[in-house]
């Protein structure tokens, strides 16, 4: 059985004994080690710039001049939104193409944040052989 998660977790090592849904869950997807974590997935990926135009290279700077406080006092107080995505089409190898939406490095950092935290509470009550 495969116990590597898609947030490359060991689903099999709970890190702590609170439980799964705490008061706390919003609290620890902020967390400073959390979204750094995030961050380090997001960058290694070296994806496309979403709809906003920033490009991975140019997230740092932007985050350290403030901008991340701003996104996580939104996130904190409900206020943030996510951006559009941006659309692009793909060719299939067997003709075609295929549509795809490119979420921005911030969404993207966020959506990771979140999945490293949710992952390892319900990915143990998933079948094996879903795959959707």
């Amino acid at each position: 059985m495969n116990t590597q998660t898609p947030t490359g977790d060991d689903v099999t090592q709970r890190r702590d004994s609170k439980p799964a849904f705490s008061d706390n869950l919003f609290e620890r997807v902020l967390q400073r080690d959390n979204i750094l974590k995030a961050w380090q997935r997001v960058r290694a990926n070296k994806g496309a710039a979403g709809i906003d135009g920033m490009t991975i290279d140019e997230f740092s700077a932007w985050a350290k001049s403030g901008h991340w406080k701003r996104v996580t006092t939104e996130l904190v107080t409900g206020q943030y939104q996510p951006s559009p995505v941006r659309r692009v089409e793909i060719d299939k190898p067997d003709g075609g193409t295929r549509q795809l939406g490119i979420p921005t490095i911030v969404d993207r950092v966020i959506q990771q944040a979140i999945a490293q935290v949710l992952t390892p509470i319900f990915d143990p009550d998933f079948s094996d052989n879903s795959f959707a």
